[in-house]
């Protein structure tokens, strides 16, 4: 099958897969405050305030999933069988959003989010790492890109939803005459979409032929910081992981300043999830041709203008709401959506091509542990990111982003330094060389 992207019809599925058990996952960004606050849960909170328990309880499949994903994605490697890990993770995921129905107290919904967040790391490592056993070096920057696509639109889709099923609640269902609540319809909705996604895997996608795969079970798997060839200083996947971190981080910042940002910019809640979208809208519209374009033009040189994009894009984020910028012409609340977006732009240009890259640099037989360096790495930011900008808030609005730009500032230099080419880019981009 031909198509602009040189998408692989089996990542195409699995994109679609993603993009369903994403729909329901991030459904319970929206869901779960909102039911953490209701009269449905109630339990000892050991001193900590109900929106500190929030924080624990979203963070927690972050904290969860990220560490356990090398592992998982190694084990994959070892077995050579992707399916089985990713079949396995959508059972748990499913299980965990129908359960959410029967929690009533906070230890409950802890105890779920650890299960979903064991789940994503069946899921996420060994999905990354099917997509690249099923490209080729001539399209994996594509391929990557439209994986990644799918994914982000079900992740953007469903926040926007949840809150209206679970305020268009109580339903009444008729063929049984059976009423459910509005967070029970929102959790039920979560365990369908992760269960259709069960279904596409499992009729879809099959693992890649294994027979050509030995995997050395001498090699321990672990991760490479230092640069084994002595060639540079850093190990190049560990690099890239390192950057993914620190976009990750910068992205994740602005998560848990919705008030903070509502009162400064004198906007309501809904300006702040359009502008909280923006950088999702951006990733969208993006990743795919970007991760189309480093298979012909190479995947370093979207990598370092990424990172470099990110510094401005992060930073002034921190100084609109003290500026009067264009003032008269474009109000600030329209500032922050459009710095989200073209920080979104400039995370297009970092995350596919450096799963494009690390895609490149994997061996045969170790593409899930290689690549479990990058999604974990930026499973770390996304979760670390709220808890880094709740404390750095204090010194004042600016810091969280101005040390977020700090790191993306790192992160320019580690390109530049630490990250060399691959694949040789069958074009030049003309204003490069």
């Amino acid at each position: 099958m031909k198509n602009p992207f040189g998408v692989n019809p089996q990542v195409l599925a699995l994109a679609l897969a993603r993009m369903s058990e994403s729909v329901g996952n991030s459904f319970l960004i929206v869901v779960l405050p909102l039911f953490i606050s209701s009269e449905f849960v109630t339990g000892n909170t050991f001193g900590l305030t109900e929106v500190a328990i929030t924080g624990i309880i979203l963070s927690l499949f972050g904290f969860v999933n990220s560490p356990l994903q090398p592992f998982t994605g190694r084990l994959s490697d070892r077995t050579g069988r992707r399916k089985i890990f990713v079949l396995f993770g959508l059972v748990l995921i499913a299980t965990a959003s129908f359960s959410y129905s029967l929690a009533g107290t906070y230890w409950h919904l802890i105890g779920l989010r650890v299960l979903q967040g064991i789940a994503g790391a069946f899921i996420i490592p060994t999905t990354v790492a099917l997509v690249n056993d099923l490209a080729e070096e001539g399209n994996r920057g594509g391929n990557m890109g439209t994986y990644n696509t799918f994914r982000l639109v079900g992740f953007g889709t469903g926040p926007i939803a949840a809150g209206g099923v679970v305020g268009a609640g109580p339903y009444t269902l008729p063929l049984v005459d059976v009423t459910i609540t509005g967070f029970d319809a929102a959790f039920y909705f979560a365990a369908l979409t992760a269960s259709l996604a069960l279904v596409l895997v499992f009729i879809l996608i099959r693992d890649p032929d294994i027979e050509t795969r030995e995997v050395e079970t001498t090699d321990s798997g672990g991760i490479s910081v230092f640069d084994q060839s002595g060639e540079q200083l850093l190990d190049p996947v560990f690099t890239l992981g390192v950057i993914s971190f620190f976009m990750a981080v910068g992205i994740a910042v602005f998560a848990t300043l919705g008030d903070i940002v509502n009162t400064k910019l004198d906007q309501g809640p809904q300006m702040f999830g359009l502008q909280f979208s923006a950088f999702v809208l951006a990733q969208i519209l993006l990743q795919a041709p970007i991760g189309r374009a480093t298979d012909f033009y190479g995947r370093r040189v979207f990598i370092l203008f990424g990172t470099i994009l990110l510094v401005p894009t992060t930073l002034v984020q921190g100084i609109i709401p003290s500026t009067t910028l264009l003032w008269g012409v474009i109000p600030n609340p329209w500032l922050m959506f459009f710095a989200r977006f073209f920080q979104g732009a400039a995370g297009a240009m970092v995350f596919a091509p450096a799963l494009a890259l690390a895609g490149d640099l994997a061996p045969e037989d170790r593409s899930g542990s290689t690549l479990s360096v990058l999604t974990m790495a930026f499973g770390f930011g996304v979760a670390f990111g709220p808890l880094l900008s709740g404390f750095l808030v204090e010194l004042g609005f600016v810091v969280p982003f101005a040390f977020a730009a700090f790191l993306a500032a790192l992160g320019v230099v580690l390109a530049l330094t630490q990250v060399e080419e691959v694949i040789t880019p069958q074009r030049t981009i003309p204003f490069v060389g």
